[in-house]
């Protein structure tokens, strides 16, 4: 494991930040399209900026799924933002670090002094995933469309059948690895069952990150949020997942989702199927002077590790442990953190294995554990497992809430991860000055 310091060649700021409500899916196609929550995230951003939008050097977006009419998705939201035909866009997919991948891209596009003003961010509506025909049906549309004849013709209409329309779920394929063919459900079973976390510890790690969540909406702590309005007027304010009346009790009569019958990862106790957006403007230390920019928080550096697809919860422990040692850091150095919360048995994971000698020496290469992360330090109002996870996204509102966090409590650092589908972790250590 590579101990050299691996920070930014030069300084990167994130100056200010937006996210949108996280939107629950409830079996239909949400009232709001990527590009819309994008722009939600962004707009009222960029009227607090004294720079105009054609002042942006990029606009980087991660996503995993935009809808058909949404290629290159972070092209769309720039010209629909008015940054103007000048300002060049893309988007990047590390499924569920995308939004956080957006962000190193900026950074280091900044950092090599490529630019000076990045508009970046995550975005996805799980809830606009396509169904889609199955490939046999698609090969059948296709002999249709070929046919001259009606001798032709017939013969084709001979072999349909209506098991081709059986559609295929983009989002089931999109969350089951094709390597190891485990859905990410599974993967969770393999990592509890490897650290022996409980039914009963899931569950409350679950419970209470509702409770942290619904305390932090009614004490008004996440000011990040903006309002969004769908097209029949109705106003969305809230991450409208969170259940403050969930109880033990209740979570343990839901059913095993994944391992059927005898699994312990319910629907309780994992991130729910969500939509939303945030929006991250990064500058240069320049951009900052000549705007004279408020400063949020410098990112410092990015840490991106992989290990075997069926164990893929635990990437943040394989991207954490190379990020404290290349910047000689400690756990108790670090004031807060953010751990997306996929699943309660994932973090738990992350955890157990953080502070296992065994593992810490077998899977990181380290000669001791590297400790444990304080539970009133982590995910202090909540996670993925009561507001959501909505994938392209969640990468950019980790870093955003926790830059908000060592804000409220007058904090130095803090270090946002998240596991990522297909084997991967991602880690970013931000940092802040003290006032």
């Amino acid at each position: 494991m590579a101990a050299t310091n691996k920070k930014y060649a030069k300084p990167v700021y994130l100056v200010d930040g937006n996210r949108t409500p996280y939107l629950k899916a409830r079996g239909k196609p949400g009232p709001f399209k990527h590009a819309d929550l994008g722009i939600y995230a962004a707009r009222s951003l960029l009227l607090r900026m004294p720079f105009e939008p054609t002042e942006f050097d990029e606009v980087i977006f991660g996503a995993t799924m935009p809808g058909p009419d949404e290629a290159n998705l972070s092209r769309v939201v720039a010209l629909r933002l008015g940054c103007g035909e000048r300002v060049p866009a893309y988007t990047v997919q590390r499924n569920c670090a995308s939004g956080m991948q957006a962000l190193d891209n900026a950074a280091m596009s900044i950092a090599s002094g490529r630019s000076d003003l990045v508009l970046a961010g995550g975005i996805e509506a799980m809830s606009q995933a396509p169904l889609l025909f199955h490939p046999k049906m698609v090969s059948w549309l296709a002999d249709w469309w070929a046919a001259k004849s009606i001798g032709q013709r017939f013969r084709v209409a001979s072999r349909f059948s209506p098991r081709l329309l059986t559609p295929v779920i983009a989002l089931l394929k999109g969350l089951t690895d094709p390597v190891v063919g485990l859905n990410m459900g599974q993967t969770a079973e393999q990592i509890a069952w490897r650290f022996g976390i409980t039914r009963t510890e899931m569950d409350q790690f679950a419970l209470e990150s509702h409770h942290k969540l619904h305390q932090a909406q009614e004490n008004g702590e996440l000011d990040e949020v903006v309002p969004v309005y769908d097209a029949r007027g109705n106003v969305y304010e809230r991450d409208d997942g969170v259940r403050p009346d969930s109880s033990l009790e209740k979570l343990a009569k839901l059913r095993p989702a994944f391992d059927k019958p005898y699994g312990l990862v319910t629907p309780g106790n994992s991130a729910q199927i969500t939509d939303g957006a945030a929006a991250l403007v990064l500058a240069s230390e320049s951009a900052v002077k000549k705007h004279n920019l408020p400063i949020l928080a410098k990112l410092v550096s990015t840490e991106w590790a992989a290990l075997t697809p069926a164990e893929m919860g635990l990437g943040p422990a394989h991207a954490i442990a190379p990020l404290l040692k290349s910047q000689r850091l400690k756990i108790e150095d670090i004031d807060y953190w953010e751990i997306n919360e996929a699943f309660a048995a994932q973090v738990l994971a992350v955890i157990a294995a953080l502070k296992d000698k065994d593992y810490c020496k077998q899977q990181l290469g380290l000669r001791s554990a590297v400790g444990e992360i304080p539970a009133d330090r982590l995910n202090i109002h909540g996670g993925g497992v009561s507001l959501g996870h909505p994938v392209g996204s969640s990468g950019a509102r980790i870093v955003l809430h926790l830059a908000k966090v060592l804000q409220q409590k007058n904090a130095k650092s803090g270090i946002a991860s998240l596991c990522i589908g297909g084997g991967q972790g991602g880690a970013m250590l931000i940092e802040r000055s003290l006032s």
